[in-house]
């Protein structure tokens, strides 16, 4: 199993964690960003800068993620795509899409565009806290116990 990190909103909060559990288990990561993102020294991780882009890292993720793979992002659509080749994603959160709810997420998603896009005044995502960061420790843990053999 590979771990690609879209990094371009990774939570400096999730940083250490996710360090330390890539050196704990010697697991290969690749951190996809359009501008130098920097988790921490690991010879377990590579990090690679795309062309500036709404996209491009996330085509590269996707390009890259084969079946069984890790992708920590919190992005919907790219966590579709994700699933779409048989992979993992996992949002900052801590939650878990899966081929069950990753449909629910989108259409929720597109949604609230559509009505940000109509004029309305939506309010935005809560501010990331340290509650969020100990789900987000607590599914990545128990994911790589599942899967890490």
């Amino acid at each position: 199993m590979i771990l690609y990190i879209d990094g371009d909103a990774f939570p400096n909060l999730l940083k250490p964690i996710v360090l330390k559990a890539i050196n704990r288990l010697e697991l290969k990561t690749f951190v996809i960003s359009n501008k130098k993102i920097d988790i921490g020294k690991s010879n377990f991780v590579n990090y690679e800068i795309v062309c500036l882009g709404a996209n491009e890292a996330d085509d590269r993720i996707v390009e890259l993620v084969d079946k069984n793979d890790l992708v920590i992002t919190a992005d919907i659509p790219l966590a579709n795509r994700v699933i779409e080749k048989e992979a993992h994603a996992i949002d900052h959160r801590g939650e878990l899409f899966t081929k069950d709810n990753i449909k629910e997420y989108l259409a929720m998603r597109n949604l609230m565009e559509e009505i940000r896009d109509s004029g309305e005044i939506t309010k935005g995502p809560k501010p990331f806290c340290k509650n969020d960061t100990q789900r987000f420790a607590n599914q990545l843990n128990m994911f790589l116990q599942k899967y890490i053999k």
